[in-house]
């Protein structure tokens, strides 16, 4: 899966305008760096999954949001909230681990 890092930065930069916050009000609740926040923004920087879910928390969106651009939480549905919360609680590696699958499970002709 090809993740267009401009266009997730624009979207992590679009809602936490439409929410009114700063870059550094979305930092420190993340527990991020400014300047980390900010290479994100511009595509200088890649977030972890971890970071990206830290994220998510804070500008209340989901991962789908802000890497697919789906409108909003509703859309996701059940299924998108019950994986939101099940990745947040892995481990990096087990986070890695699902991406992984589900990159495969999207390239199977089913």
């Amino acid at each position: 899966m090809y993740v267009d890092y401009r266009e997730l930065g624009k979207r992590i930069a679009a809602r936490r305008k439409e929410l009114k916050l700063t870059q550094t009000e979305v930092s420190e609740k993340a527990g991020l760096s400014g300047k980390y926040l900010s290479g994100i923004e511009r595509a200088v920087s890649v977030p972890s999954i971890d970071v990206l879910m830290k994220i998510c928390a804070v500008l209340k969106t989901t991962p789908d949001k802000l890497l697919l651009g789906t409108e909003n939480i509703e859309q996701v549905g059940n299924v998108g909230r019950v994986a939101a919360m099940k990745v947040n609680g892995m481990t990096r590696s087990q986070q890695m681990l699902a991406l992984s699958l589900l990159d495969w499970i999207a390239e199977q002709k089913i």
